[in-house]
């Protein structure tokens, strides 16, 4: 029931009981007297029934005033009292708890605040006791984190379900795009590592690591390259880390950019090419004039025997001069950075297991050398093979198909073979010139991309009379060296050490409903404008934006976003009074269409918080048309989450919220500086938000508009 309500329903209870006692004792009083008795009495209080009227108005007013007097006194300061006890209770530094009520009610709120300065002086005590006993342990960290800045290679760590968990700075710096690029999104605490890497890539990679550890290797790892910002290639290798129960937790990626490695490696193909060319127009004019010298008998013996030994030495050189140069060529090209030696087995168990799900036929494994190993992309070639199995099904109707690989000198031979279709000779031909595709599915490679990319060949091979004879696709590959695992035992899980923010690991992905996660589980990004005025709608423009990032329940000032904004119209000079930007600082700062897809990419995965978000959000769904950009994501307001854990208290405002929750308030009117202030707002605000049964993203949205601060539009 509102306020007003239970006001009223005290009065009439007052009423009702002030009138029902007279009433009462006169209708008992009358009932006594004798026949002639009650005549007189009913006609003396009919001529009196105006007095009586009167009176029972002035008991009507009576009744309100007390109640009224009472509410104000005793039970508007008593809920304020208890919110502002709560508020205590949650926030060590939280103001006195004063109380502006009756006399009792202030003594009560004293003896509240004697008991806070008891409880903060006992927490004070344990919070010492556990910075002491901490202190080891952040010494620990401060030489991890160290050591992790030395690092050359760049750090990375996700758990199982693609959560970045851990990174360095070169890592950061890998992945850092061209300055006001929105093509990358930046690595940061929380988000998902499938923003930076190709998403199959990352999968292929979780296959291969998880099935080499079921089978036993005592440190599998793989690697890989793929294209980073800017333009960088990085080659990464991945190496598994388990959970306490044995399966997989997650991957640990170290990660070198190899952009000049790959640059010089292609000049140095080039001129291995330009020598081969070069040469072999000189080796066809040497032999073609030692054919003819052989062809004329009577030229000078002695003369003709030198020129002849002369040209014949020669050619031979030169011959033996372009094919080392040409087999030079083909190692490097085999030795490519994409390339990685692993286990045929391996590589048939990850085909098998992709080709079941990509393209839906049934597939075995026959014999296959435990032995053999293969310099293999692993990645593109079981693609390949889905490509082939998905034109066998389609145009031949195969259903069934039988993979085996085995030695052959110095390459491998790996088959993909079925029984009864007859492939027409010049398939594989046509094949391999067209993109591969599989499904919806299609790589920018060809089957012959691929083929070069290994060095290797493939052609269809046909065994048994007709009508029962099997058919294959052979595959020469070169053969790999078996990966140096050494012989370390695996490390235990408690050896890895807690960095960051380990506490992710519980964390699902974000295809789950976003409205039944727990507030404590997401991850938000804090937000705040700065405009040349208050009316959006009226041509107002965004001259700064100022964000930080919230994970795990932390405020991560390491990961900011702040940019100044052209508003390409004059600043308001009241406006000016409060953020203080001058007008100068803004000329040369990219326009709201070059910064807002930045901040759109800073905050993608994230739920918006921003402090009269409505205010915030207006100004960016008017510019999101022009900047080819849409903020679909959930986004809470810190005004309106304030009323509903604190529905007693009037006063809303970021200052004043910050006060109650003993918020230092630093850097008022900066887009920044008021984001990392709402950002520590909101933290202690989770906690109040709990108390009341707000535990989850729904009920807060619902908490919210609820409140009458819900009804405010700009």
């Amino acid at each position: 029931m509102k306020a007003g309500g239970k006001l009223a329903l005290w009065v009439a209870v007052l009423f009702a009981g002030g009138v029902a006692v007279p009433v009462a004792t006169g209708v008992a009083v009358i009932a006594a007297l004798a026949p002639p008795d009650q005549e007189i009495v009913l006609r003396v209080l009919q001529e009196r029934m105006p007095l009586l009227v009167f009176g029972a108005v002035a008991l009507l007013a009576l009744c309100g005033a007390i109640a009224h007097w009472f509410a104000a006194a005793y039970v508007v300061p008593a809920l304020a009292l208890a919110e502002r006890t709560r508020i205590a209770r949650a926030a060590d530094d939280a103001g006195p708890v004063a109380s502006d009520g009756a006399a009792e009610l202030v003594q009560l709120a004293l003896e509240i605040d004697r008991l806070a300065a008891e409880k903060r002086r006992l927490r004070g005590e344990s919070d010492a006791r556990v910075r002491e006993s901490l202190a080891r342990l952040e010494e620990e960290r401060n030489r991890l984190a160290a050591l992790m800045s030395e690092l050359v290679e760049g750090v990375l760590v996700c758990n199982a379900e693609g959560r970045i968990l851990l990174y360095n700075e070169q890592a950061r710096s890998l992945f850092a795009g061209a300055e006001g690029s929105a093509a990358t999104p930046p690595v940061g605490l929380g988000r998902s590592i499938f923003s930076l890497i190709d998403r199959d890539q990352v999968v292929h990679a979780i296959e291969k690591l998880d099935h080499a550890r079921r089978s036993g290797a005592v440190a599998p790892r793989t690697r890989f390259v793929a294209p980073a910002g800017a333009g960088r290639v990085v080659k990464f290798e991945a190496t598994p880390y388990a959970r306490g129960g044995g399966e997989m937790g997650g991957i640990v990626f170290t990660l070198s950019d190899v952009t000049g490695l790959l640059e010089s490696e292609a000049q140095r193909l080039a001129v291995l090419q330009s020598i081969a060319a070069r040469a072999r127009a000189p080796v066809a004019n040497i032999r073609a004039a030692a054919e003819n010298l052989a062809h004329y008998p009577d030229m000078e013996a002695e003369r003709q025997r030198r020129f002849v030994e002369i040209i014949a030495a020669e050619s031979q050189a030169l011959s033996h001069s372009i094919q080392g140069a040409l087999q030079a060529y083909g190692d490097a090209l085999k030795a490519s950075l994409a390339l990685e030696d692993m286990r045929a087995v391996d590589l048939v168990r990850v085909a098998e297991g992709r080709l079941r799900s990509l393209v839906g036929v049934e597939v075995t494994c026959d014999e296959v050398d435990e032995t053999l190993w293969l310099s293999v992309d692993s990645f593109a070639f079981v693609q390949a093979l889905g490509f082939l199995a998905e034109r066998l099904k389609s145009d031949y109707r195969v259903r069934s198909i039988r993979l085996s690989a085995r030695a052959r000198g110095r390459f491998a031979e790996l088959d993909m073979a079925w029984r009864g279709a007859i492939v027409a000779h010049d398939a594989l031909t046509l094949w391999e010139s067209e993109p591969m595709r599989i499904g919806a599915q299609e790589l920018p490679l060809t089957l012959r991309d691929v083929l070069e990319r290994h060095g290797g060949e493939a052609w269809l091979h046909r065994e048994g009379p007709a009508g029962e004879r099997d058919a294959c696709v052979r595959f020469l590959l070169p053969a790999g060296a078996p990966l140096d695992q050494g012989a370390r035992p695996a490390p235990a899980v408690e050896s890895r050490p807690e960095y960051y923010d380990f506490d992710l690991f519980a964390q699902g992905g974000a295809s789950q409903d976003l409205r039944g996660r727990a507030l404590s589980e997401l991850a938000y990004t804090v937000f705040d404008t700065e405009t040349t005025g208050l009316e959006p709608s009226a041509g107002d423009e965004i001259i700064s934006i100022g964000a930080v990032r919230v994970v795990n329940g932390r405020l991560l000032k390491g990961e900011v976003y702040e940019q100044l904004v052209d508003p390409r119209r004059p600043l308001n000079p009241a406006s000016a009074k409060f953020h203080g930007i001058d007008p100068g600082a803004l000329v040369d700062q990219p326009t709201i269409g070059q910064a807002l897809p930045v901040f759109h990419k800073f905050c993608e995965d994230t739920v918006l918080v921003a402090h009269n978000a409505a205010f915030d959000m207006r100004f960016l769904e008017l510019k999101e048309k022009a900047a080819g950009v849409r903020f679909e994501q959930p986004v809470l307001d810190t005004l309106l989450l304030s009323a509903a854990a604190h529905p007693a208290l009037e006063d809303h405002r970021l200052e004043t919220i910050a006060e109650r929750l003993g918020v230092p308030v630093i850097g008022r009117h900066t887009a920044l500086g008021d984001a990392l202030l709402t950002g520590e707002v909101f933290l202690r605000l989770l906690g109040q938000l709990q108390e009341r049964g707000i535990v989850t993203l729904g009920q807060a949205l619902d908490a919210s508009r609820e409140t009458y601060h819900a009804r405010l539009r700009y």
